[in-house]
């Protein structure tokens, strides 16, 4: 039967909540996997990815490359039978306006004295 060929993951936030579980097929990118977590991100969080280029996901202590499969990504925990697998979602937010001000206001500043030797 395909539905026992299926995956199914449930994806950890930051802050401990989930996402999912859901079946997904072996054959499913990394990326299709950001791309549905975006759209199933809880409205209610503060900090909120706008790109999958914000989200990382982890799985066996391992960052997942985009181009990877879930066929490629379960083999680092191992198969469980009828169990779900949690990949750790992690995001790399850019840093706010206050920030980048505080940043270029530590720029050296050229000093106004010059020396003259006779």
């Amino acid at each position: 039967m395909a539905g026992e060929d299926l995956v199914e993951l449930k994806f950890r936030l930051a802050d401990g909540t989930d996402i999912g579980p859901s079946k997904y097929s072996p054959a499913t990118t990394v990326a299709s996997l950001k791309e549905k977590i975006l759209a199933q991100w809880p409205k209610d969080k503060e900090n909120c990815p706008k790109t999958t280029q914000d989200v990382k996901l982890i799985n066996g202590g391992k960052i997942l490359e985009n181009n990877s499969t879930l066929a490629d990504c379960t083999l680092l925990v191992g198969e469980l039978p009828g169990g779900v697998i949690t990949m750790h979602v992690v995001l790399r937010l850019p840093l706010s306006d206050k920030n980048n001000e505080k940043q270029q206001d530590d720029t050296p500043k050229k000093s106004g004295c010059s020396c003259t030797i006779l």
